[in-house]
């Protein structure tokens, strides 16, 4: 269904859109550049969700597939008399992942890039990062962002409390290993790559196929929880990443993992059946898991009652919330079962 080639050029264009949470305007205007070349209709809604609708045969019912645009960044906290900027997390960022680099300060009028600093390494005892080089990680307290500009001229700029920090366009391009892609923010611009190419090549499913690029999911999922409480749903379907981990029994490559449970509970064991049935039809596999530490936007919506039933398809990835590494096959196969899986439902 999916080209490795294309499928890269596709999720490297939405990487280096930022788009941290609750600062996403940038990747909202190219998505709706890229459904209205689709001729698919789509709109952006209150809660600053993407949403693109495939109508089905019976229009009375409806299911949905997210797959969240934002991605972890960190907050201005205070801005100092030299131009040293110091930041707290916006969603499950650490310093020590990104390193010492080029990082954006998006405000309200200029990016301003700086660099994420930690200190000088040729320290003694009397100087407080030594503990970082021998004792403990460090933490956004310890570090900040020097922009080399003065208080004014950041002001100018529009960079202000709560202004939104990101990796650097100057170092976030992706790259291709083989048949895997490396890159910062594969949580989520890959998702939204399946989204992309389910807009395509979806065609007059059984019921309505709500297509929602959600907002705001790292810090609460809350375009999700806008969306699915004002919707009604037959079924919801989250596309995540999956963590390669020791502890989760998961192979790296190009099979899904499909989730029996993760930290907000136990996801839907018929939809889940439907799901893997329907890889069967498209001659796929999944992986079956069971993890911890994660939510997403389907298992969020219902645990508060949103949705009856609830699924999530995910693609096995290293370095989660970091320089994430996942197999291509993996990202189209997740398209391949959804598109499977639209077309067999049935219209009754």
């Amino acid at each position: 269904m999916l080209e490795f080639d294309r499928l890269f050029e596709t999720i490297e264009e939405l990487v280096m859109l930022h788009s941290p949470s609750g600062a996403e305007s940038e990747i909202n205007q190219r998505l709706m550049e890229k459904f209205g070349a689709l001729g698919v209709n789509a709109w952006i809604d209150r809660a600053d969700n993407a949403i693109a609708l495939i109508p089905g045969r019976n229009p009375e019912k409806s299911i949905a597939i997210t797959a969240h645009k934002d991605e972890i960044g960190a907050l201005v906290k205070t801005i100092g008399d030299r131009g040293r900027v110091e930041v707290r997390r916006l969603g499950g960022t650490f310093p020590w992942v990104y390193g010492e680099g080029v990082v954006d300060l998006l405000g309200d009028k200029q990016t301003i890039s700086g660099i994420l600093s930690f200190g000088s390494r040729h320290v003694s005892h009397e100087s407080p990062q030594k503990a970082q080089q021998e004792d403990a990680a460090v933490k956004w307290e310890n570090a900040w962002i020097e922009t080399k500009c003065t208080a004014e001229e950041l002001a100018e700029a529009g960079i202000r409390s709560g202004t939104r920090m990101v990796v650097g366009k100057h170092r976030k391009r992706p790259l291709r290993l083989k048949d895997w892609i490396a890159s910062y923010t594969l949580d989520n611009k890959a998702s939204v790559a399946i989204l992309l190419a389910l807009a395509e090549f979806l065609q007059e499913p059984a019921v309505n196929v709500y297509l929602v690029a959600s907002a705001k999911e790292e810090v609460g999922a809350i375009g999700a929880l806008y969306f699915t409480q004002r919707q009604p749903l037959e079924a919801l379907i989250a596309l995540e990443i999956c963590p390669l981990a020791p502890e989760y029994p998961i192979d790296d490559g190009e099979n899904p993992v499909l989730l029996v449970q993760d930290g907000y509970g136990v996801y839907d064991e018929g939809l889940n059946a439907q799901l893997r049935a329907a890889a069967a039809a498209a001659d796929k596999q999944v992986q079956l898991a069971v993890i911890s530490g994660f939510g997403s936007d389907a298992s969020i919506a219902m645990k508060f009652g949103h949705v009856a039933r609830a699924a999530c398809l995910a693609f096995p990835t290293q370095n989660t919330h970091g320089f994430e590494i996942a197999h291509l096959g993996a990202i189209g196969n997740c398209a391949a079962i959804l598109k499977a899986y639209c077309e067999q439902l049935s219209d009754d």
